[in-house]
């Protein structure tokens, strides 16, 4: 029997980053996806089980009694029922850090492409408009120049400060917000002025998110702060979907109160065939592969094979669930 069940690894290694590692540690056993039902099935026995989006729910962790370690193929756990895993004392690690390359540069194609509309323009191409263009250069969209445009970052964490860095490279204004209201404006050493987030979207040219979704920040793209936007302001989300109200953006994209989006994420992946975003305009959307290049996913199974060592030998790193040691001491 496995001691270690990765329920859904097919976008961790679709063929080009061996499980090889980590089958070292102890027996393995991968699939590539997993339902709810199958979850309880395929993980029945296992000491340390891995997802990257499979849920593990509190039904899901009842039927685990011998689960001793959850690893999370990601840096969000949102797949994990914390709650549940602190009252059986188990560990749930993370993997930090590992896309912030990827992401920030997944963020700035984005932005490129609402500036440049490189897709649009050599779809033209192809089509034959330069051939029959009676000037030797020509443009289907206004072109967007970044230099001395402000922009806004909700959540200033390691991928948001590589973001305002690249931004500061490119000439930008960069602000961040404070989800907090207390503490007063401020700029840190990089110049990098630190705004309330209601003032972010008031000045921004550019909002780009890159916070974490909690119940704090759900919808935290409103339909008040949709409206406070500038009209020529651009959104970029490679963070999480249910950050944004999708249908508020929709009527934003639609009615000219905001000139576009680019999104890398959903509110529900895959989207189904009613979200409104789908037939938005003025909206380009990502299927959330901003983390996925070879060198960010080589880096992700590096750092599990550390969490699962590390939670074969009963000392977790990355633990994402500090009460679970005190939930220990109360069995």
């Amino acid at each position: 029997m496995s001691r270690v069940v990765v329920l859904d690894g097919y976008t961790v290694n679709p063929g080009d980053n061996p499980w090889a590692p980590l089958a070292e540690l102890a027996p393995l056993t991968v699939f590539d996806r997993s339902t709810p039902s199958e979850s309880i099935e395929r993980a029945a026995g296992a000491e340390i089980v891995l997802v990257n989006k499979a849920t593990l729910s509190h039904e899901v962790l009842l039927r685990l009694p011998q689960l001793r370690g959850i690893s999370v193929l990601a840096t969000g756990v949102n797949s994990v029922d914390l709650v549940a895993a602190n009252a059986r004392g188990i560990p749930v690690c993370n993997v930090p850090s590992y896309g912030t390359a990827s992401v920030v540069q997944h963020t700035f194609a984005l932005l490129l492409e609402l500036c440049h509309r490189v897709a649009d323009h050599d779809a033209s191409v192809h089509a034959g408009d330069w051939q029959r263009a009676p000037d030797y250069c020509y443009w289907r969209s206004p072109l967007v120049e970044l230099e001395g445009l402000t922009l806004g970052i909700v959540g200033y964490g390691a991928i948001g400060q590589r973001v305002a860095a690249t931004a500061r490279s490119f000439g930008m204004q960069v602000c961040a917000a404070r989800l907090s209201t207390s503490a007063p404006d401020s700029a840190d050493p990089k110049g990098v002025r630190r705004v309330s987030l209601d003032d972010l979207f008031r000045v921004a040219d550019v909002v780009s998110l890159h916070c974490p979704l909690t119940p704090e920040t759900h919808h935290l793209v409103s339909k008040a702060r949709l409206s406070a936007m500038k009209p020529s302001a651009f959104l970029i989300n490679t963070a999480r979907g249910g950050l944004v109200d999708e249908a508020a953006l929709r009527v934003a994209l639609d009615s000219g109160k905001l000139a576009f989006a680019a999104l890398d994420v959903l509110s529900s992946e895959p989207p189904t065939a009613d979200n409104p975003l789908l037939t938005a305009r003025h909206c380009v959307i990502t299927p959330h592969l901003a983390w996925s290049s070879l060198p960010a996913r080589q880096r992700l199974l590096s750092i599990t094979v550390d969490n699962v060592r590390a939670l074969l030998a009963g000392a977790p790193i990355h633990v994402v669930n500090p009460d679970y040691a005190r939930s220990l001491r109360k069995v």
